[in-house]
């Protein structure tokens, strides 16, 4: 994939050794026939090609990625998941809770994921299926 065509593309970045995030990865790729997401490690080369050092260091958020611009935490997740349409658009509703609010939560949330949740040795291999999602 040529860099101009992924610099339009909408990429969820993840840590890729989180399970809970893996798992996020996962109800995305499974709710996505018109494959509108694609997805890539924090601590991948996609990630240093379109992310800031600061935002790469971040491996306690998904940033989405949409045409130039990126969203963090909360914002990330109501953008990732009204994206998704039918049912999934209900979470536009989401925005009307101030970010600060929203990401109260999700702060909490990111810092127990691994002790919660659990922490893979490394970043997630793909699936044969998965293979036209992820990127490296």
């Amino acid at each position: 994939m040529e860099n101009v065509d992924l610099k339009m593309r909408n990429v969820v970045f993840f840590d890729g050794v989180c399970h809970l995030c893996n798992g996020f990865v996962d109800a995305i790729i499974s709710r996505d026939p018109n494959h509108r997401f694609l997805f890539a490690p924090l601590q991948g080369t996609t990630a240093e090609e379109l992310l800031s050092p600061q935002e790469r260091e971040s491996l306690d958020t998904v940033i989405y990625y949409e045409a130039g611009k990126t969203y963090h935490r909360s914002a990330a997740v109501l953008k990732i998941l009204s994206g998704l349409g039918g049912v999934y658009g209900v979470s536009r509703i989401g925005w009307i809770i101030p970010g600060f609010i929203r990401d109260i939560l999700y702060k909490i949330v990111a810092k127990n994921r691994y002790s919660w949740f659990g922490k893979r040795d490394f970043c997630r291999l793909p699936t044969a299926n998965e293979r036209s999602y992820l990127l490296p």
